[in-house]
């Protein structure tokens, strides 16, 4: 049986967060392969992890700047190395590298961190993103980091094209893995719903803004439609996020979901109008695979439909998306014909069945030609030396500190 070996920032939290369920997403489509996998993280075990041990999968804490990993890491000889994000990999790299170096490393963006952060500084100052926005301090570490791994998992089509046309990024190191969505059809018709809903855990910026301007927007709505209520879920709601509830109003702040499946199936409306951020949306996704019609926009959208019809309508402008919203929560056939997109979307582009064979092929070239793949990628080699120089000093001197310091 071969080994895997995944180091995370955090015990994955699907129920939390999109990024959780990216996780464990991966974590199937390796034991459907017959991989061992062992979890690894700094981080503690919390009531909202997923149970790993449900899937016969290892997992053990880990510390910063010790040698204690190099001896573990060893142990478990893993074929394969994955890294949740590219802070996972500056961290323990350099340390994979060095004692397993015949393993193969995967970096898995979930989405580009650069591009997120480019947008969310061009909001905050109210200014149109510039190229130049790009190019910023964690564009330069999220760079390096994809070339010193032999592949990167690409979430988006938009990322994608951003790294091999803009960055000239080599495609032979990049492969283009989205959330995957099944469609989880419902017989709860338009009559039998109401009320709006918007999700997102308060842990990702934009979420919070995300709320915030739907407080803006909702006066609007509600004047239209009085009896509806519009109901916020999401994980680690913190006071700020509380003090907009407001009943009379009809903004209630719900919280952490507890049953997402049975939120969606009796919603009328998401709204979502997310004014940065990257990546695949994971909520617009779960309004496609249950069937509940959303507004949206242009960054929400990005990248999730192709050339089909939006399972709803995209805007950016604040009227048309209160008018929008209107529309959508009022007229039954707009509302069904958006439904009916949502699957289309859900059945063409997100079904995991499309990737899994390719994926793996890709993973099995690489193990078969491994020095070959890395030689083509000269500035991942490049990289990796200075890192390895680098980081590895930096890192042992923390450690002896550390040791002192006891």
């Amino acid at each position: 049986m071969k080994n895997l070996v995944i180091i995370g920032k955090v015990f994955p939290e699907p129920n939390s967060t999109a990024a959780g369920s990216r996780m464990i997403q991966l974590m199937d489509s390796f034991l459907t392969q017959n991989y061992q996998i062992t979890f690894l993280s700094t981080a503690s075990v919390s009531e909202n992890s997923f149970d790993l041990s449900s899937k016969n999968i290892s997992f053990q804490n880990i510390v910063l700047n010790d040698s204690s990993f190099d001896e573990l890491i060893k142990n478990l000889n893993p074929e394969i190395v994955i890294f949740d994000r590219f802070t996972t990999e500056e961290q323990f790299g350099w340390r994979v590298s060095e004692q397993v170096p015949n393993a193969i490393k995967i970096l898995d963006t979930e989405d580009l961190h650069f591009l997120r952060n480019a947008r969310e500084k061009a909001f905050k100052q109210n200014k149109i993103l510039e190229n130049s926005d790009l190019i910023n301090d964690v564009f330069k570490r999220e760079l390096a980091s994809i070339l010193r791994c032999d592949l990167s998992l690409i979430i988006s089509e938009f990322e994608m094209n951003l790294l091999i046309e803009k960055f000239k990024i080599d495609e032979n190191i990049l492969f283009y893995l989205p959330l995957f969505g099944d469609i989880k059809k419902t017989e709860t018709s338009f009559s039998e719903r109401k009320n709006f809903i918007s999700i997102g855990n308060f842990l990702h910026e934009p979420n919070w803004h995300t709320v915030l301007q739907l407080k803006k927007l909702w006066k609007d709505i509600k004047n239209q439609l009085p009896e509806a209520e519009i109901h916020i879920y999401g994980a680690y709601a913190s006071e700020k996020v509380f003090q907009l509830h407001n009943e009379k109003e009809g903004f209630i702040i719900k919280g952490r979901a507890e049953n997402v499946e049975i939120i969606f199936n009796t919603a009328k409306v998401l709204l979502a109008p997310i004014p940065f951020g990257a990546g695949i949306k994971g909520k617009l996704l779960e309004s496609m695979q249950f069937g509940l019609p959303n507004v949206t926009s242009a960054v929400g959208a990005e990248a999730m439909h192709g050339n089909l019809d939006w399972n709803g309508f995209i805007t950016d402008n604040e009227t048309e998306f209160v008018e929008k919203a209107v529309l959508l929560y009022q007229n039954e056939n707009f509302w069904q014909k958006s439904q009916e997109n949502g699957y289309l979307i859900a059945k063409n582009l997100f079904k995991k069945e499309i990737f899994e064979k390719d994926f793996t092929a890709k993973i099995d070239w690489i193990s078969e030609h491994l020095p070959e793949h890395r030689n083509t990628n000269f500035l991942g080699q490049i990289l990796q030396h200075h890192t390895l120089q680098s980081t590895k000093y930096l890192s042992k001197w923390i450690e002896e500190k550390n040791s002192k310091n006891q």
